[in-house]
C-alpha cells in the first residue's frame, strides 16, 4: 500500500486564509510527514472545514481539522462531518497552543488614535472600537475582553480571515502571526479568558490512504496508538450503553473520552464516540470490534493515529464547579438540594 504515499506531490488543505490556528497545526503536520517519509505537501487554504472535506473525499487531498479545545471542548461540526464522512478518517493528531491578540487596522488606528503609539492612543482606539470578529470558537474564549470593551461579537469564517478582513470600528482577534501578516496594529496580547488553551487537530485522508498511513507506522516500529471509534446502537432502552462499555472495560482497553452526538432529526438516537488507547489491529482492540458488531451494531473508526504521550493530571478541589456533592459526608441538606432528592 506505499505507492499510495509515494505518488508524488499532495495537497494538504486547511482552515484559511495564511495566520489561522489550523495554518500553525497543518505546518506541524506537513513537518510530521516529511519526517515519518511522505510525499511533499503543497498548502491549499480553504474558507470552510466542509470545503476541506470536499477535497479529501473529491479531489484526494489530505485535510486537517480542529478537533478539540481544553475551553470549548469538541469542534461539534467537525465531529458530526467526520462521521457522516464516506471516505475520510484521521491518521495523525497535532497539538497548538491558542492565544489572541487584539489587532485593528493601521487605517483605523490613525482615524481613531492619531500617528503616534502611546497608551492612552490605545486606549482611545479601543474605546472607539464597536465590535470584535473572529471565528466562534475564538469568540467565546474572548468573551471576558469583549464584555469589557462593550463589543458586539460577529463571528467570521476564521480567526486569519477576521484579521485579513478587519476595517473600521472593529477588532480583530488572531494568533501573533496575523500582525505581521495583515499589516494590523496589536492592541492588546493575550486577552484570552483562559490561559494554558490548547486545540487539538486532526489530519485526514481518504480511508485507503489512511490504511497505508498505518502500515507504514507499524513498519516503522511505532509502539502505541490511539483510535477514535463511533458506535450507534441500533435497539435502545436499559443496560445498551452499559453492555458497550463493558466490552471496552473487559477487553483492557483505556478510554480517554466518552461523548454523544444525536443522530440529526430523529429524537432519542444517538451516536457515542470513545477516544482509546489502542490500534484496530490490536488483539484486544481488534476482539471487542468483533464483539460489539456481533450485537448488531453500527461502527466505524475515525481515527487512528500514534499515540503520543498527554497529561493526567488530577481534578484538584479549585477546578471544581460551584455546589454539588463531592463526598458522602457532606451534609444532608447539601446530597438533598445538590442531587434533588
Amino acid at each position: 500500500m506505499d505507492e499510495l504515499l509515494d505518488a508524488g506531490p499532495r495537497t494538504l488543505a486547511f482552515l484559511g486564509p495564511e495566520g489561522t490556528f489550523t495554518h500553525q497545526a497543518a505546518c506541524q503536520v506537513v513537518q510530521a510527514i516529511g519526517e515519518a517519509g511522505g510525499p511533499h505537501m503543497e498548502l491549499r487554504p480553504c474558507r470552510d472545514a466542509t470545503a476541506i472535506m470536499r477535497a479529501v473525499e473529491e479531489d484526494g487531498s489530505w485535510g486537517v481539522l480542529a478537533w478539540e479545545n481544553n475551553v470549548e471542548g469538541y469542534v461539534v461540526p467537525n465531529l458530526d462531518m467526520m462521521i457522516d464522512a464516506a471516505d475520510a478518517a484521521a491518521f495523525l493528531r497535532v497539538g497548538v497552543e491558542v492565544s489572541f491578540d487584539a489587532y485593528v487596522s493601521a487605517d483605523a488606528y490613525a482615524r481613531y488614535g492619531g500617528s503616534e503609539r502611546t497608551a492612552a492612543n490605545d486606549a482611545r482606539v479601543l474605546a472607539a472600537c464597536t465590535t470584535i470578529t473572529a471565528h466562534p470558537h475564538g469568540l467565546a474564549q474572548c468573551r471576558g475582553f469583549a464584555q469589557r470593551h462593550g463589543l458586539h461579537a460577529v463571528a467570521a469564517d476564521s480567526n486569519g480571515a477576521a484579521c485579513r478582513d478587519v476595517q473600521g470600528p472593529q477588532v480583530a482577534l488572531g494568533p501573533s502571526i496575523c500582525g505581521p501578516l495583515y499589516g494590523l496594529v496589536r492592541l492588546a496580547s493575550h486577552v484570552e479568558d483562559y490561559p494554558g488553551a490548547r486545540t487539538e487537530f486532526l489530519a485526514i485522508a481518504s480511508r485507503a490512504d489512511v490504511r497505508a498511513w498505518c502500515a507504514r507506522f507499524r513498519q516503522a516500529g511505532v509502539p502505541e496508538y490511539e483510535s477514535i471509534l463511533t458506535v450507534i446502537p441500533l435497539v435502545t432502552g436499559p443496560g445498551v450503553l452499559a453492555n458497550l462499555l463493558d466490552v471496552m472495560r473487559d477487553a483492557g482497553l483505556n478510554m480517554t473520552s466518552f461523548i454523544s452526538r444525536p443522530i440529526k432529526g430523529h429524537d432519542g438516537t444517538y451516536s457515542f464516540i470513545a477516544t482509546l488507547d489502542a490500534a484496530p489491529w490490536e488483539p484486544r482492540f481488534h476482539d471487542a470490534l468483533d464483539e460489539i458488531a456481533g450485537h448488531g451494531d453500527w461502527l466505524r473508526t475515525l481515527a487512528t493515529y500514534p499515540r503520543r504521550e498527554r497529561p493526567h493530571p488530577p481534578v484538584d478541589e479549585w477546578m471544581l464547579p460551584q455546589g454539588g456533592v463531592r463526598c458522602k459526608e457532606d451534609d444532608e441538606e447539601t446530597i438533598r438540594k445538590e442531587l434533588l432528592w
